[in-house]
């Protein structure tokens, strides 16, 4: 038996700027330049509808948005969620790299290895996108 809530994390070093990372993540509406399978997205306020290449819309609410912590939260408020908070950080290393740090609650627990498994390849993209290929 699983436990119903599950909290993930997944991490990328980025050589890039912290803020050149945050003009991309802190802008809720270009969610679908660097997440790969959400092929758009529409802001209304602290609301924001993603759109799957599958065509399923997923509702969520803005949480938090701090470019001076260079944090971004949100959560599902769809059906298929429970419970769910998603944060994403951009840390400066101070090295000319960043750290982007996502992390994932959700309940039920399958929902958060998902989203976990999604934003790992997110964050890949994200730094192939920054860096280009190797």
């Amino acid at each position: 038996m699983s436990p119903a809530r599950a909290s993930v994390r997944r991490h990328a070093r980025i050589a890039c700027s912290p803020d050149d990372l945050w003009a991309l993540i802190g802008d809720p509406a270009r969610i679908q330049e660097w997440w790969p399978g959400i092929v758009a997205s529409t802001v209304d306020g602290t609301s924001r509808v993603i759109t799957t290449g599958a065509g399923i819309p997923i509702p969520e609410e803005i949480l938090t948005n701090d470019p001076l912590q260079r944090r971004f939260q949100y959560r599902i408020t769809g059906p298929m969620v429970r419970e769910h908070l998603s944060t994403i950080d951009v840390l400066d290393l101070g090295d000319g790299t960043s750290l982007v740090v996502y992390s994932a609650d959700a309940d039920p627990s399958t929902m958060a290895l998902v989203i976990a498994g999604a934003a790992g390849n997110a964050l890949e993209h994200l730094r192939t996108m920054m860096e280009g290929p190797h």
